[in-house]
């Protein structure tokens, strides 16, 4: 659920800006996308692309495979990105808040 929660907050900060992803590689490339919306640091995007690799090797191959830190990890990331786009959203695109 917590990554879910980072997806849809770089959906909507890519949407805010007039663009979507194509179906292939959505997750990946919304996730990319948060360099070049919101400003985000590449260290958080490298972040969220493990999580997401993480994510995807959990639900296809080898479910229950998140630690506990892993998961605290991935909630504190995705809070975290949700407050980012907000604000960015404030200040850039008021009339979506």
């Amino acid at each position: 659920m917590a990554y879910n929660a980072a997806l849809q907050a770089a959906t909507a900060a890519l949407a805010a800006s007039g663009y979507q992803t194509e179906k292939g590689d959505h997750h990946f490339r919304t996730m990319q996308s948060l360099e070049l919306t919101i400003g985000a640091d590449s260290k958080l995007v490298v972040k969220l692309d493990a999580l997401r690799k993480k994510r995807s090797f959990n639900i296809y191959k080898h479910e229950g495979s998140v630690s506990d830190s892993e998961l605290k990890e991935m909630i504190a990331t995705a809070s975290k990105l949700r407050r980012d786009v907000e604000k960015w959203l404030r200040q850039s695109h008021p009339e979506f808040v």
